[in-house]
């Protein structure tokens, strides 16, 4: 049997901060229905989930709106700022539709500031870069995310989408922990187990923060995976979504998937994942269906 999950609160990689083992991604809030925004939010604060995943594009549906999903959140906070002592609030910029993305000292340090002032703080917990910008060199980019720790305007820094090989040239720069890492990582989409992601985050200490978790949806479809997967979640009277959380908590870079539902039973249901306990064979079987081979 492979270790127990565990509900306690865990280290956010070396920045200090303790964060739940589940987070909830905001990609799809938007608009100005603050009271719905706002259960949606105490739903996963009522679940255990205290790591709140934002970014400044998040919202964007191509025609404007860039920025909703941190407005919608800033208005929450707005009518019940009590809840900002509960939540570590992550958020990420460097995308521009049409660019797509600009890593220069000037439009990050431009981007945290239109962030927080969404947002309504003056601190972020976690600010990460979304995608790398090719044309950024990492030692620029590291100077940059050093002035954002000094300034105070984020208490810790990661990155998002980057490889293996760009995280080690841009910590090679660094005089400050890097946190996080934010890769795309689901039963169905397995690559941070080979490209050398995982590795690197248990080597460097990095939390690994899972978005899509349950592959864009495609695991509440027929397939052997999905079927694996629904079989474990029914033998613990639990969700198809639940049974794969656990599959991924499972690995030893205790990797945090993000929630991204924005229906409240949704969210609550999260917390099942900590039923479900999966031994070697079980787990295995899920990556070779995945694969669509056996492993050697």
């Amino acid at each position: 049997m492979i270790e127990h999950l565990s509900t306690e609160s865990r280290p956010l990689g070396k920045s200090g901060i303790l964060v739940s083992p589940i987070a909830w991604g905001m990609w799809r809030l938007r608009g100005d229905d603050v009271a719905g925004a706002r259960a949606l939010i105490e739903a996963a604060l009522d679940s255990g989930i205290t790591l709140f995943d934002t970014a400044d594009i998040y919202g964007f549906d191509g025609t404007g709106g860039f920025g909703d999903a941190e407005a919608a959140l800033g208005h929450v906070l707005g009518e019940a700022p009590e809840l900002r002592a509960r939540m570590v609030v992550a958020t990420k910029g460097g995308i521009i539709p049409g660019v797509p993305y600009d890593s220069s000292p000037a439009y990050l340090e431009r981007a945290l500031d239109a962030s927080l002032r969404r947002l309504g703080v003056e601190q972020v917990d976690l600010w990460q870069v979304h995608r790398p910008d090719l044309l950024a060199h990492p030692q620029e980019l590291a100077a940059t995310l050093e002035k954002m720790i000094a300034s105070g305007k984020t208490r810790a820094i990661g990155v998002s989408n980057f490889t293996p090989a760009q995280v080690a040239a841009l910590e090679s720069f660094l005089s400050i922990p890097l946190v996080s890492t934010q890769p795309e990582f689901s039963p169905l989409h397995t690559d941070p187990l080979w490209d050398g992601t995982l590795d690197l985050a248990m080597a460097r200490d990095h939390a690994v923060l899972a978005w899509s978790p349950l592959g864009g949806g495609r695991l509440g479809q027929d397939g052997p995976v999905a079927a694996l997967l629904a079989e474990k979640g029914a033998h613990y009277g639990v969700s198809v979504a639940a049974a794969t959380y656990a599959w991924l908590m499972a690995h030893p870079a205790r990797v945090i998937p993000i929630v991204g539902s924005q229906r409240v039973e949704r969210i609550r249901e999260a917390r099942d994942a900590f039923k479900v306990e999966w031994t070697r064979a079980e787990w295995y079987a899920v990556l070779q269906a995945s694969m669509g081979k056996k492993l050697p």
